[in-house]
């Protein structure tokens, strides 16, 4: 197969469908046509900043894989900078031998291996997305033009296994949603590529607090809203919707929050809806007397224009359209200050309004 030609089939399979694994390991398959090595090994950076997660492996046997994707690797990825982005880096660059780190000492020279060609892999605006290592058994440092080929496919396989291809998949099932971000295990958020950050989806935000407790406990799929402006809502509800994350994206990565407009909620009122939500979170009238600070009669004619305007006849079948049409109204994060729906001082609600 000519150069050129296996730079076009690698093109092709990086954007090819399937789990990022199965394309990590045709990659490696076809980048062997276009730059020659012995073994590799491409692997994904964790999110978390813990190391690195095999995605696929070429010629190497299980004790070689396993120490590439341990902390002592990790650390002299780490040492020698070859987590940042700049050209493949090979053993013959180090301003001292190779042996002197873990990685060859302990694991690639006992295995036969005395060259490589390593390079960081980056997706557009620096995010770090995973780590290549090409091997050879010859300790012949390469060409300058393998290192610029090379250099060049870079971004083709950082585009192949970057497990935001499959959030975005995901987050573009949630029709009209504005703004995004990706849910980590260790409580922080990431950037959702082409949605925009809001203060509502801020790491300490009590709806990333709901939507986080609703993964926990298993939802695969939530939707609730959350009032603007203030507990009673008096900018109106935008729509909060939980995704948990696709199987083939690392496991610091658990889920998507999106916002989008909050339309065809049945004439309910927020006054209703949070007689609603209290409803669903199994409250009696009492106890929704108590929490909203009104006369049990005044919840009862609530409850009887929200059983008429969603068309059932008991509250427990109410519950039960709420929870499936998403017009849970969370009650227990209201109560603290809510935060200011916008971002670089632009409100929230026009936008939403406009995506609607």
């Amino acid at each position: 197969m000519l150069k050129e030609d296996g730079e076009l089939l690698l093109a092709a399979t990086a954007a090819s469908a399937g789990t990022a694994s199965a394309r990590a390991q045709a990659l490696l398959g076809v980048l062997r046509s276009v730059v020659s090595f012995d073994g590799a090994w491409l692997a994904l950076a964790d999110p978390l900043g813990h190391g690195y997660l095999s995605l696929a492996s070429v010629d190497l046997d299980v004790s070689t894989v396993d120490f590439l994707r341990g902390r002592l690797t990790a650390r002299d990825i780490e040492v020698t900078g070859t987590d940042r982005a700049r050209p493949p880096l090979s053993p013959s660059d180090l301003p001292y031998p190779a042996e002197e780190l873990p990685t060859w000492a302990e694991c690639l020279i006992p295995a036969g291996i005395h060259g490589a060609l390593v390079l960081a892999l980056f997706a557009p605006g620096g995010r770090h997305v995973g780590f290549l290592a090409l091997l050879s058994g010859s300790p012949q440092p390469p060409s300058p033009a393998i290192r610029r080929r090379l250099e060049r496919l870079a971004p083709v396989l950082a585009h192949g296994i970057d497990p935001m291809r499959s959030l975005l998949a995901a987050a573009r099932l949630v029709r009209a949603a504005v703004a995004g971000v990706v849910l980590r295990a260790d409580g922080g958020c990431q950037a959702l590529p082409g949605l925009r950050a809001d203060a509502l989806l801020a790491p300490r935000s009590p709806a990333l607090a709901v939507a986080r407790e609703r993964i926990r406990e298993g939802h695969v799929y939530s939707s609730f809203l959350w009032p603007m402006g203030g507990p009673h809502a008096p900018d109106g509800h935008v729509r909060v919707t939980v995704l948990a994350a696709p199987e083939d994206v690392p496991p610091g990565l658990t889920a998507l929050a999106l916002l989008s407009p909050a339309t065809d909620l049945h004439g309910l009122t927020p006054r209703e809806m949070e007689v609603l939500g209290l409803l669903v979170e199994g409250c009696s009238n009492q106890e929704i007397a108590r929490t909203l600070v009104v006369a049990p009669r005044t919840v009862a004619t609530h409850l009887e224009h929200i059983l008429g305007k969603l068309g059932t006849p008991t509250r427990t079948l109410a519950a039960v359209r709420a929870e499936r049409d998403g017009l849970y109204v969370p009650t227990l994060p209201m109560r603290a200050s809510a935060p200011q729906h916008s971002t670089g001082g632009t409100e929230l609600r026009p936008r939403l309004d406009d995506a609607g």
